[in-house]
This record gives structure tokens, sequence and C-alpha cells, in this order.
């Protein structure tokens, strides 16, 4: 069974979730930035964060034969601080960089006016550098989130099957999937979906433009919920070409419209021995490079 995560933030996970990863059959994933589980307090830490994603995770990807891809923006729960705005600014300058795939995470946290800005301003964004957009679904009053989302979406301009929402359940599936926007779901050990579900939602809507995700981070969350859908899909008589069309060729279809897409398998433990971060070797330049 091979793998694509469309959604996970491997910043927070640890080199043994990356072997596991590997194991399970994930050779391939996109790191959506993200917030720090704190306030961040200055634009700097954004572009730390943001070079982290473009330099340093790729490389520790490498070491478990996964490649690693990410998609750059202001989240929305960041969005309300005005601190923050500012980072809107900086983000062309890496939205071209090799391995970005998408603009994300936009959309709402608690729909706010805020929030509101930021959204249309980083689907343009998306618009004009010719990528996708990666959309994130409020967890609270999840419906209503869910038809503004899709209303600021049509009024972008950004095309229909350009934009995945995310985070949906069997209640907002219905809402998105005559839109022609991709589906998204995050199988969580707790919360959102879980396996079980999901499987009752791909018998009910099939498999196409359905993205499955683990939306791991440093929660708690499962970084192998991807192959757990998967062998609970086979348990439950999909077929292995299912499989493989929701694990894998729909994340590449969907990112692959970004043109920036790396398949090819790395030589697994290809950077580790040999390799080393003296001096920050890896990621030197990287930053007067963008």
């Amino acid at each position: 069974m091979r793998i694509f995560d469309p959604h996970i933030h491997m910043s927070s996970r640890t080199t043994d979730d990356y072997e596991a990863m590997h194991a399970a059959g994930v050779r391939a994933l996109v790191e959506p930035a993200f917030w720090l589980g704190q306030p961040r307090t200055s634009v700097g830490s954004f572009l730390d964060h943001f070079d982290s994603l473009i330099g340093w995770e790729p490389f520790r990807a490498a070491q478990f034969g996964i490649r690693h891809h990410c998609t750059i923006a202001l989240n929305p729960k960041e969005a309300n601080d005005p601190r923050c705005a500012e980072v809107l600014g900086e983000l062309p300058r890496y939205l071209p960089k090799d391995g970005v795939v998408a603009v994300g995470e936009v959309g709402y946290d608690s729909m706010t006016p805020e929030e509101d800005e930021a959204f249309a301003a980083q689907l343009q964004l998306a618009v004009a550098h010719d990528l996708p957009a990666l959309v994130h679904t409020p967890h609270r009053d999840k419906a209503a989130g869910v038809e503004r989302t899709l209303a600021v979406v049509k009024e972008s301009g950004l095309a229909p099957e350009r934009v995945v929402v995310d985070h949906l359940n069997e209640v907002t599936v219905r809402q998105v999937a005559d839109t022609g926007c991709w589906m998204g779901f995050s199988i969580y050990p707790d919360t959102k979906m879980d396996e079980r579900r999901m499987v009752a939602v791909l018998r009910e809507f099939g498999t196409e433009r359905i993205l499955v995700n683990s939306a791991a981070d440093w929660g708690r969350s499962d970084p192998l919920k991807t192959r757990r859908t998967g062998d609970a899909m086979l348990a439950a008589g999909f077929t292995d070409d299912e499989v493989d069309a929701v694990l894998w060729r729909n994340p590449v279809t969907f990112y692959g419209q970004s043109g920036k897409l790396e398949l090819d398998e790395p030589p697994l433990g290809a950077a580790s021995g040999g390799a080393t971060f003296e001096g920050n070797s890896v990621l030197r330049g990287v930053r007067a490079e963008v």
C-alpha cells in the first residue's frame, strides 16, 4: 500500500514517526504551515518556521525515504493577532519555492473580520502564484463555517478544482460534494473523523475528489491513521485500486496542480551518516535566497 499523507505537521513529530510511517507505506506528504500552540510575537517567528518547512524538514524526511512538501500561509488562528498580519507581505517570497505545493492552511477558526480579510487575500495569492489552496474549516459551528468558506472561494475566482476544503465530516461533506472543490478528512483518535466513519462516507460519496489525512501534530493524534484507513477500506470490501486512489492518486492529482511535486523515492537512509548539520550547512543561505 502506497500512501501520500496530504496534511500532517511533521515539525511536531519525531524521527521515530518518520520511520514508522515509511514502514506503513507512506512515501510522500504535505506539511501545512502551522501555529506554535502559543501566540507568535513577531513576523520573524513565521519566517523561521517557513525556512524549516523548505529546508530542514525535507532533509529529515528524506532520511527515511519520504518526500516532504509543504504549504505556506498565515493560518486562520493567528490571523486575529495584529502582530502577525505583516507576514502576508512576506508570503510572495516563499510561494515560488521548490516544494511549496499550495497556499495553506487558510480559512476560518472563529470567523472574524480579520480572518475574512486574511482568507480572501491569500486566495488571491493562490491565483497570482498559480497554486492550489488548502482550506481549514472551523472546529466550532462547522456547517456555518463551511457555507461561508464556499462563498469566499466562489468570490475569489480560484477554480474549485484547485481548492480542498479540509476537516470535513458526515454533515459538511454534503455542502462541498457538488461544488467541484476537493473534500478533505482528518482521521483522529478522539475527535474529527475515525476510520469507520470515513469508510461510511466513502461508501456513500465514492472516492473521487476525496483526500484522507492524519493531520497529526503535537496533540493526541496518530501519523499512521492514513494506513489504518486503508486497512479499514480493504476490510470493508473496497478494492486495492480504490484504496490506491484515495491514499495516493487523489493527493497526487490535487497537489500535482502546483507543478512542484517530487515523487521519486529518496534512497532509504541516504541522508544519514555522511551528511551532517554541522554549521547548519544544509540550511545555510535559505533565508538569503528567499
